[in-house]
């Protein structure tokens, strides 16, 4: 496994990111900065952001944030979200990224999601040569299917690309990656930063007391967890998180980050209030038995093959 280090010192990457999604959108400069003090007091050293995050508000506030402690933390951002993967167009939105962060080198940066458009050999050996010039010290990818995944190995090999981190989406609700892409992952050697373990918020249990956010208020959000299936385990998350005493969100996130592909879950939120369940989650002890029993209340999803009657046989 790819071990994300900061620079100069090498401190390892806290177990948990923050994603600053929110920053300069649902949270104003003043809430974001309370946010980013939560998160420095609780330990985080990695932040995520994107270049298309809130117009480039998110990463203008971070930028500011990080200014006193740079090299004792671990800034990520994201390209080619649109405009597509092409050599030019990356460039630009990384150029932008450094500018709005005051940062000459970026530690991660991610291709934002797969482009079928473009030759993947342009855009990986644009990503090779940004590494080889010290602009970036580690390679990602977000939103890519296994398969694209190990395109991008095979065709790395020749231009000395590796993928060091990976992006999926993971969650009690959404569990697709376990099928493959985890897997992919430990076999690789790619580090996990899996996005979304609150599932958009359902898990944090407020939807099932009537309570608004994203799912009501986004149409795309809806969609993505608008499964009755889905609510019905955000309700009994809920349910085993008050017979503990403990938040479902905390709960959520330490479930997420308790896979044996040791994943590093992405954090967000729109207050520092609204994130201490999950920064709580950082010391919650999440044994084999509660793991097990969290497990359950979700559908696993179909192995690769197909051939259910392993899954059930353990095989």
């Amino acid at each position: 496994m790819t071990h994300i280090l900061t620079s100069p010192d090498g401190t390892p990457a806290s177990r948990f990111a923050f994603g600053t999604m929110q920053f300069g959108g649902r949270a104003d400069a003043a809430q974001s900065a309370e946010i980013f003090a939560a998160c420095r007091t609780a330990g985080i050293t990695h932040f995520d952001t994107a270049w298309v995050y809130t117009q480039g508000h998110s990463e203008e506030i971070l930028g500011r944030l990080i200014k006193g402690e740079r090299d004792q933390l671990i800034i990520a951002s994201k390209v080619g979200y649109t405009g597509g993967a092409g050599a030019q167009n990356m460039q630009a939105q990384f150029d932008t990224s450094r500018a709005r962060l005051q940062l000459d080198c970026i530690d991660i940066l991610y291709l934002h999601r797969f482009d079928a458009q473009t030759d993947l050999r342009e855009t990986l050996g644009w990503f090779a040569a940004r590494k080889e010039a010290g602009d970036i010290r580690y390679i990602g990818l977000s939103n890519f299917a296994a398969w694209q995944v190990m395109k991008a190995q095979m065709l790395g090999a020749e231009l000395g690309f590796s993928t060091d981190i990976l992006q999926p989406m993971y969650s009690l609700v959404k569990r697709q990656a376990e099928v493959e892409i985890l897997p992919m992952c430990t076999d690789q050697n790619i580090a996990i930063a899996p996005y979304s373990p609150l599932g958009g918020g359902l898990l944090t249990g407020k939807y099932t007391t009537g309570g608004t956010g994203r799912l009501s208020e986004d149409a795309r959000y809806n969609s993505r967890y608008g499964q009755a299936w889905m609510h019905e385990t955000a309700s009994e998350l809920s349910a085993l998180a008050d017979s503990l005493d403990v938040s479902p969100a905390t709960l959520a996130v330490a479930w997420a980050a308790a896979h044996p592909a040791a994943p590093m879950p992405i954090i967000s939120g729109r207050s520092a209030e609204q994130i201490a369940p999950s920064l709580a989650a950082l010391d919650f002890q999440m044994d084999a038995a509660l793991y097990d029993q969290i497990e359950a209340l979700s559908p696993r999803p179909a192995p690769a093959t197909d051939r259910l009657e392993e899954q059930e046989l353990g095989a």
